[in-house]
């Protein structure tokens, strides 16, 4: 049975909703001329600006600019209120558990998560084993991918705890639509998202290690040839903190330093936006050039705070991902806010076999997968397709999990026969520190192509502004 999406615009006798009621009545008076006009001056300007991301696996350094829609997603206060709520337990939840993993482990004596699913798992980290980390937090910042199902409801699709990207386009996302519209500003009451690297700046400072008053903060990248270095270099910008490679810090006595012309200056902080793998050489891979030789011993000894912490991975594992409700129950006594997408384990054989006998049905992702590679969406899958993904599954059924095909909901976009819906997520971004706190609204991101459920950059997608009103529709 196909499932009709939700309409994030229209209800289903047509008419407009009423948090799209003023924009709608806006939009239908706009000449198609001007919106034309507007487009196109988007797409210089993001160009000019250099908003681009690198594209793996095709020619050497291509960069491509993320394609910008013009309309956008519009969120009522009521909604972001159960979405502001539900992302605050979740990740109070995420980072408890993380804790509880490299500590006492008492969710896998308990049998909540079975034990081999965490210690077998290529992103526990036995490294950080009983270290304690600053205010007991791992996931600093969080990128919790949020879709919207066929009755409307919110559910968590996955956990970005790692490297979490996206956050630089939504900035610049609402800086280009304040440029082109200025009268939409004027005749809506929109929360505003331009604070959030300050609002990350104060939540990487309080998790200074103990006894730093006043903690020296640095970016980490991997360098220009990272996909995501345009961010990485914005990020470090708008909060005024040193954008550092690898090489221009040095452990000495377990503490970090930065080279400066000046000597050397003690580094607190690290906002590192390089995987767990490349970041010590020492620790893990010894061929890594990006990292910082010593990097875990500091860390382990309490003299550098890195964010996201190291093995926090761990709550990131698409393999983890179902056992999250429980956990929020687990450590919090409370029902999870925003239940998960309904998922198969395929290492256990009865899931296994459902999802074996229904693939033309399903999507079924790589546990360690991003970027919406190394999957399936059965739906849009040749015979071919689905026979070859088929004996991949057999072949190591323990590397991948299984969902339904959502019928994600949509949003008026730009086409090239005009307005029509494509599908959306959303990610909203949770930033951990002395409190939680989440900067109103998140990357939207969404489907160009008709029919795409895939909203990944990397693949074909693009992103919208995303509004959450202040006040009443």
């Amino acid at each position: 049975m196909r499932l009709t999406p939700y309409d994030e615009m229209h209800a289903a006798d047509g008419s407009v909703r009423a948090n799209y009621r003023r924009y709608g009545e806006w939009l239908a008076r706009q000449p198609a001329e001007r919106l034309a006009q507007k487009r196109a001056e988007a797409d210089a300007l993001f160009h000019r600006v250099g908003i681009t991301f690198a594209v793996y696996g095709q020619e050497e350094g291509a960069e491509r600019l993320i394609p910008f829609d013009i309309v956008p997603r519009v969120l009522p206060r009521t909604d972001w209120q159960r979405l502001q709520d539900g992302l605050t337990q979740r990740v109070r939840a995420l980072n408890a558990f993380i804790h509880d993993v490299y500590h006492e482990q008492n969710i896998l004596a308990a049998g909540v998560v079975p034990a081999t699913d965490v210690l077998c798992n290529s992103q526990y980290r036995p490294e950080m084993q009983g270290v304690d980390v600053p205010g007991g937090i791992y996931a600093h910042i969080a990128g919790i991918d949020i879709v919207r199902d066929e009755a409307g409801e919110f559910r968590v699709l996955e956990d970005n705890l790692r490297v979490p990207s996206g956050v630089s386009y939504m900035l610049e996302n609402r800086k280009m639509m304040m440029r082109l519209f200025p009268e939409l500003f004027s005749a809506h009451r929109i929360a505003p998202v331009d604070h959030y690297p300050e609002v990350l700046l104060v939540n990487l400072r309080s998790v200074a290690p103990t006894g730093v008053s006043d903690p020296t903060v640095v970016l980490l990248t991997a360098g220009a040839h990272n996909s995501a270095y345009f961010e990485h270099a914005f990020l470090a910008q708008q909060m005024g903190i040193e954008l550092v490679e690898g090489q221009d810090l040095f452990v000495r006595d377990e503490t970090v330093y930065m080279r400066t012309t000046r000597g050397p200056r003690r580094i607190d902080v690290i906002y590192r936006r390089i995987d767990d793998d490349f970041l010590d050489p020492l620790a893990f891979r010894p061929d890594s050039l990006l990292g910082v030789p010593g990097l875990l011993t500091a860390c382990r000894a309490g003299r550098v705070t890195v964010a996201n912490a190291v093995g926090t991975g761990i709550a990131d594992d698409k393999s983890i991902y179902p056992y999250v409700p429980e956990m929020i129950r687990f450590y919090l006594g409370e029902s999870p806010i925003i239940d998960n997408v309904p998922t198969w384990t395929l290492r256990n054989p009865e899931h296994l076999a459902h999802v074996l006998a229904h693939l033309p049905d399903l999507v079924v992702k790589e546990v360690h997968g991003a970027g919406g590679y190394g999957m399936l969406i059965g739906p849009a899958a040749t015979r071919v397709e689905i026979e070859a993904f088929r004996a991949r599954i057999v072949a190591n059924p323990e590397r991948y999990i299984a969902q339904p095909t959502l019928a994600l909901s949509t949003c008026p976009t730009f086409a090239a026969r005009g307005l029509a819906p494509r599908h959306i997520d959303l990610r909203p971004f949770v930033l951990s520190g002395r409190d939680v706190t989440i900067v109103p609204g998140g990357l939207t991101r969404v489907a160009l192509r008709e029919g795409s459920l895939v909203v990944n950059s990397s693949q074909g997608g693009g992103t919208k502004d995303t509004w959450v009103l202040e006040g009443e529709c």
